[in-house]
């Protein structure tokens, strides 16, 4: 479940802030109280993760003078400002500043919680957005995005480490759901062009004429610049690079040849191509597609990654879990059989829809994950793969997600899950080591 925003309540009143407090809480919002805009900027910072609601008429620094500080740290923090009878001149000055908005005394508490919520509602996302700015530019976070031990996900992960210290154009291919765009983002994270802008565009999304002004310009908007020139000195994703035309092929190969080597500015060219009888070399011209794919990679179907599926699908319904504010669902070993067996044709983005309907399902108590892929499969039976699997490979992933799970509930107490799952102490030890899980993890 998402945590509460908090509320900044700031005003020398001492029984207004108590009401508006109370009120507030009550709404189900968490409040914090300061007597004045000096105490609450020590306790108010770029990131605040939540809004602030101020008097204007204050003692020292007043609302005005505090509103201008606010804005100074961080533009986007959502300010309410609350005014006395006769002053929505300065109110209108306080927004002019920055302000969310304002209440004037005597004001609606049902009104006050109204924008309350907008105002938080504007702030998570604020907040949200600049989290996935900072994933996206740290390497070692968004490594980490990429669960799973399997010696696919190894090899890929290795691959992007590799290829994103190299110069050259990248083609980046695999089935739909596999992860692509997130594979682009960590090469670019990874290398010398990480601080770069990382510029990404879906070929797919515009028309012939409309695209060749997007990449190459003239760009209708004055102010913008053709995103060849926008991602100049960093990296240029080309989502769905079979789209393109073959006029447009022409000027990308153009772009690239005039470049030279290394390049300045590095090509990502993703390829969305699921036709059985085609292939991304078909639909480029071959010099395009050489210049392309002098490093390819091309990421692993879900359906071959094994116990990665287990350690996905757990992963994910603790997230669905914490979300919905409800317990993830205890996955038995038959279920478990089931998901290493499916076919999984829209990978880990069925997967994450398969875990979060999972949780939704158990948090009304009914329904099984044989049910949910079922339904996903449009059959009467689960579909398996054709690919069978050892009857020790389908015990090791089980067992792995079962001491998974209970280091994670028992946050690295190895007292605790000695006794939940009636191992000795040397047993659980050897299990964890063949595994590769650390207790540290679970701290």
């Amino acid at each position: 479940m998402a945590h509460a925003m908090k509320i900044a309540i700031v005003d020398d009143e001492q029984d207004m802030r108590q009401s508006i407090s109370q009120w507030l809480a009550l709404s189900g919002f968490d409040t914090e109280t300061f007597a004045s805009a000096e105490d609450a900027l020590k306790g108010l910072g770029a990131d605040y993760p939540g809004i602030v609601v101020s008097d204007i008429k204050m003692p020292g620094m007043d609302g005005m003078q505090f509103l201008k500080k606010l804005m100074s740290l961080d533009s986007s923090l959502p300010v309410i400002m609350i005014t006395g009878h006769g002053d929505v001149p300065m109110a209108v000055e306080a927004m002019r500043v920055g302000a969310f908005d304002f209440l004037e005394k005597p004001f609606n508490p049902d009104r006050m919680t109204q924008l309350a919520k907008k105002a938080t509602q504007n702030r998570r996302l604020t907040l949200d957005n600049r989290a996935l700015r900072r994933e996206l530019s740290d390497g070692s976070v968004l490594m980490k995005k990429l669960i799973g031990s399997s010696p696919v996900m190894e090899r890929l992960k290795e691959d992007i480490l590799d290829l994103g210290q190299a110069d050259g154009h990248v083609l980046i291919d695999g089935e739909t759901g596999t992860g692509k765009t997130l594979v682009a983002h960590a090469l670019h994270a990874v290398g010398p062009r990480a601080g770069k802008k990382f510029v990404l565009v879906s070929c797919s999304a515009y028309e012939e004429d409309a695209l060749g002004r997007r990449l190459f310009g003239p760009v209708e908007d004055g102010g913008a610049l053709p995103l060849v020139e926008e991602a100049r000195g960093g990296t240029l994703v080309l989502e769905g690079i079979e789209a393109l035309s073959s006029a447009l092929q022409a000027r990308l190969l153009t772009f690239i040849n005039d470049q030279g080597t290394p390049a300045e500015t590095r090509i990502v060219a993703i390829s969305n191509l699921q036709q059985q009888d085609k292939t991304v070399e078909d639909a480029l011209r071959p010099d395009l597609f050489y210049r392309l794919a002098a490093m390819r990679i091309t990421l692993p179907p879900l359906r071959q990654r094994g116990e990665d599926i287990l350690m996905l699908f757990t992963r994910l319904s603790d997230q669905f879990a914490d979300e919905y504010g409800c317990d993830a669902p205890a996955v038995s070993a038959q279920e478990a059989a089931q998901l290493l067996q499916a076919p999984w044709p829209g990978n880990v983005r069925q997967l994450i829809n398969i875990a979060e309907r999972a949780v939704l399902q158990n948090r009304r108590g009914s329904g099984t994950i044989a049910s949910l892929l079922m339904a996903d499969n449009d059959e009467t039976q689960p579909t398996m793969t054709t690919d069978g699997k050892p009857l020790k490979e389908y015990v090791e992933a089980f067992e792995r997600m079962l001491i998974d799970n209970t280091m994670r509930r028992h946050k690295g107490s190895i007292v605790n899950v000695m006794e939940e799952l009636c191992l000795p102490r040397r047993t659980l030890n050897e299990k964890m080591a063949k595994y590769n899980l650390s207790r540290g993890d679970y701290l």
